[in-house]
C-alpha cells in the first residue's frame, strides 16, 4: 500500500503493529466501571474477544455521563416526522430520565441481565429509548425492521427466546397505515411464545385494538408514568449488547452479536476519526433502527459520542418532495448526513436540477456520507455537484458493525476517487486473494477477506451458534474472515468494491436473501422450481426478478402467476422485499450436480461480462435463456 498522509498511514500501521496497546489507548475515551489492562483474548480462538477484563454499561456511556459532566441540557435526540409534521427534541437529561424509567417498565415486567427484549417499532422516539433501556438493564435487544412480515418476526422472536417484546400500534408510510399488532400477534403464535409480555406505544389512527387480540400486553405510556427509573447496571465488556438478524442465504437469519465494550470503542473512534463528529454536532443518519446503520448511527455512535441525532420518519421524495432531505439539514442545522446511494437516487430522479435545494440554506453541512450499497459515479458526481461538499463513500457489512474501508475526514481526509470507499481502517488488515488464498497483485480483482483478529466493535460470533460462525465466514480461507465481496485495491492502496460474491442481494440498502425469496415463491403450487436472483438497477441498486418453471401440465396465466407471487412474497417477508417481477421459462441453466446458476444468470442480466462453467448441464438451456434475462435492458 503506497503511503498517504503521515495522520493516517501511522495509525494505521500502529493498529495492525501494535493492536494491543492501539485499542487500549482508543479505549480511554470510554468511562468504565473497570478500566481494562488487556485489549485482545484469542483464548477462545477463532473466537476474539476484547477487552477482556473491562466492565462498563453502554447506556450510561451514552447518556448519563454527559449529564454528568454539564450537558445535560444539550440536545440529544431531534426526531423529525415528516409524515405528521411534528418536530420533538430531547435534551441528554430528559432523554436519560425517559430511558432510565422505560428500563424500570422492562424491569417490572421480568427483563434482567443478559435477557433478551424483541423491538419492533417504527421510526419513533421510542424505538431508541427502548434500546438505550434494554442496554440500561444489562439485557439484550434485537430490533426487527417494522417492514418484515409475521413470518420473518417469528423465526426472530424463536431464535431469540425474548423475556419481553415492544411494539407499537403501526407506522405510518406515504398515504397509507401498516398495523404492527396482527403481524406481531402472529408471529408469537408462529413462534410458540403467545405468553411472551408485549409493551404497546399506541399512535392514533391505527384500527387495531390491542385489547382484542387475547393477549399479555401493557400501555407504553401508563407503564411509564408509574415506572421507577432503573440506575445503570455493570456488564462485562464481552457480554452481548444486542443481536441483529441478517439474511443468510439458505435456512435460519443469523444472529449477528454484538459485545458491549469494544462496540463502545469501536464507535467512538469512529464518529471523530472517520465522521469528524464531535460533542454538540448535529449528526444525521436516514436510515432506519432496524438496521446496522440505525444502530451503529442513529442511536449509540452519536449519543457515545455526545453529539444531537436526528431521527427521521420520512422518505427522500414524497414526504411531500423532493426537498425533504434538504428541509432536514436546513431546519436542524446538519453537520454531516449519512444515508443510502439509494435516496441520492431518488432525489435526483424526481428533481435532477436541484431545484428544491435553493429554498434551504444548507450553509452547516460538510460532508455527504453514503454506505449501504455501491455508489455509482452518476449519483457520486451529481450529488457532489449540488450539495458542494465531498461525497464520501464507505464500506461496511451489518457483521463489523462499522467501517471496513472508509476515508478518516476527522483525522486525515484523503483524496476522494470516484467509485472506491477509499482505504482500511485501522484494526482492518484487508487483502484481496484468489480462490486458493492466494494474494493478488494490485489492480486484479479477488476475494476481500480480512486477516484475523477482527478491530473491536465488529461481531464475536453468532446468536447460540459459534460453529456456524466458523463455517460462515472463517472457514473458506485460512486465518481470515471472508466479507463474501470480491473487489481490488489499486496501486494507491484505494480498495475497490465490486460486488456480492454470493446470493445475499442488496436492494436499496437492505440485504436480502434470494434463497428466502426463492423458498417463498417455491410454495405456489404452479412451480417447479425457481431461482431469484438480484439485477442492477438504477434507483435501488439491485431488484429481485423471479424465473420460474412451472409443474408439469399445469397452465396459467403468466400475469396472474406474477401477481400472485408479488402477493405471496409481500406477505411472507413483507414489502422490503420489494419483489415485483416474476417470468415463466422452460428450464433453468444448472450445473451436474444441480447447482443453479444464478451468478452467470445474474451477469447476463446486467449486461456483464460472464463465463459460463464448464460444469454446466446442458448449454442449449443458458442460450435459450438470454433473450428472457436480457429483455429488461
Amino acid at each position: 500500500m503506497a503511503p498517504h498522509g503521515t495522520g493516517y498511514m501511522s495509525e494505521y500501521q500502529r493498529s495492525l503493529n501494535d493492536p494491543e496497546r492501539f485499542w487500549l489507548d482508543a479505549a480511554r475515551a470510554v468511562d468504565w466501571v473497570v478500566e481494562p489492562r488487556r485489549a485482545h483474548s484469542d483464548a477462545e480462538a477463532p473466537i476474539s474477544r476484547w477487552f477482556p477484563d473491562g466492565e462498563l454499561n453502554t447506556c450510561f456511556n451514552a447518556l448519563d455521563r454527559h449529564v454528568a459532566a454539564g450537558r445535560g441540557d444539550q440536545t440529544a435526540l431531534i426526531h423529525d416526522s415528516a409524515m405528521l409534521g411534528t418536530i420533538r427534541r430531547y435534551s441528554y437529561k430528559e432523554l436519560t430520565d425517559e430511558v432510565a424509567r422505560f428500563a424500570g417498565v422492562l424491569r417490572a415486567h421480568g427483563v434482567g441481565k443478559g435477557d433478551r427484549v424483541v423491538i419492533y417499532l417504527p421510526m419513533i422516539p421510542e424505538a431508541a429509548i427502548a434500546m438505550l433501556a434494554t442496554a440500561r438493564l444489562g439485557a439484550i435487544h434485537s430490533v426487527v425492521f417494522g417492514g418484515f412480515a409475521a413470518t420473518e418476526l417469528s423465526v426472530r422472536i424463536k431464535d431469540a427466546a425474548p423475556a419481553a417484546i415492544v411494539t407499537a400500534t403501526g407506522g405510518l408510510e406515504p398515504n397509507r397505515h401498516i398495523e404492527y399488532l396482527p403481524t406481531v400477534r402472529e408471529a408469537l403464535a408462529k413462534a410458540g411464545r403467545e405468553d411472551t409480555p408485549v409493551i404497546i406505544k399506541q399512535r392514533p389512527g391505527f384500527a387495531t385494538d390491542p385489547a382484542a387480540l387475547e393477549w399479555t400486553w401493557t400501555d407504553w405510556d401508563a407503564a411509564l408514568a408509574d415506572a421507577q427509573p432503573a440506575a445503570p447496571v455493570t456488564v462485562k465488556a464481552t457480554d452481548p449488547l444486542y443481536i441483529l438478524y441478517t439474511s443468510g442465504t439458505t435456512g435460519t437469519p443469523k444472529g449477528v452479536v454484538r459485545d458491549n465494550g469494544g462496540h463502545a470503542v469501536a464507535l467512538l473512534w469512529s464518529m471523530r476519526n472517520l465522521y469528524d463528529i464531535h460533542p454538540g454536532d448535529v449528526w444525521w443518519t436516514a436510515s432506519d433502527v432496524g438496521w446496522v446503520v440505525g444502530h451503529s448511527y442513529i442511536v449509540y455512535g452519536p449519543l457515545l459520542a455526545g453529539a444531537a441525532t436526528v431521527m427521521y420518519e420520512g422518505k427522500p421524495v414524497g414526504t411531500p418532495d423532493a426537498g425533504a432531505f434538504w428541509r432536514v439539514i436546513a431546519e436542524h442545522g446538519v453537520k454531516a448526513l449519512f444515508t443510502a446511494p439509494t435516496a441520492m437516487r431518488a432525489i435526483r430522479k424526481m428533481d435532477p436540477a436541484a431545484a428544491l435545494l435553493a429554498t434551504y440554506d444548507l450553509g452547516s453541512l460538510e460532508t455527504l456520507f453514503t454506505a449501504g450499497e455501491r455508489l455509482d459515479t452518476d449519483t457520486y458526481h451529481w450529488a457532489g455537484k449540488v450539495l458542494g461538499v465531498p461525497v464520501v463513500d464507505h464500506w461496511w457489512q451489518t457483521e463489523t458493525g462499522w467501517a471496513i474501508v472508509g476515508n478518516p475526514r476527522g483525522m486525515e481526509p484523503l483524496p476522494i476517487k470516484a467509485g472506491s470507499p477509499t482505504v482500511p481502517m485501522p484494526g482492518y488488515d484487508l487483502r484481496i486473494v484468489d480462490g486458493g488464498g492466494q494474494e493478488v497483485p494490485a489492480g486484479t480483482e479477488g476475494n476481500i477477506v480480512l486477516r484475523l483478529p477482527l478491530p473491536p466493535g465488529t461481531l464475536p460470533t453468532l446468536w447460540g451458534d459459534d460453529q456456524r460462525y466458523v463455517d460462515s465466514y472463517l472457514g473458506a480461507f485460512a486465518g481470515c474472515y471472508a466479507t463474501g465481496d470480491s473487489g481490488y485495491v489499486d496501486d494507491d492502496g484505494y480498495v475497490f468494491v465490486m460486488g456480492r460474491a454470493d446470493d445475499v442481494i442488496n436492494v436499496a440498502g437492505h440485504r436480502l436473501s434470494t434463497g428466502a425469496i426463492e423458498q417463498v415463491v417455491g410454495q405456489h403450487p404452479a412451480v417447479a422450481e425457481c431461482a431469484v436472483i438480484g439485477v442492477a438497477d438504477e434507483l435501488k441498486g439491485q431488484r429481485a426478478v423471479g424465473y420460474v418453471v412451472l409443474k408439469s401440465g399445469v397452465s396459467i396465466d403468466p400475469a396472474v402467476l406474477e401477481s400472485e407471487l408479488v402477493a405471496l412474497v409481500r406477505r411472507e417477508i413483507g414489502p422490503v422485499a420489494d419483489f415485483k417481477n416474476a417470468t415463466i421459462v422452460d428450464a433453468l441453466p444448472k450445473t451436474r450436480s444441480g447447482k443453479i446458476l444464478r451468478k452467470t444468470m445474474r451477469q447476463i442480466a446486467d449486461g456483464a461480462d460472464y463465463t459460463v462453467p464448464s460444469t454446466i448441464e446442458d448449454m442449449s438451456v443458458i442460450e435459450d435463456l438470454i433473450p428472457v434475462l436480457t429483455a429488461g435492458r
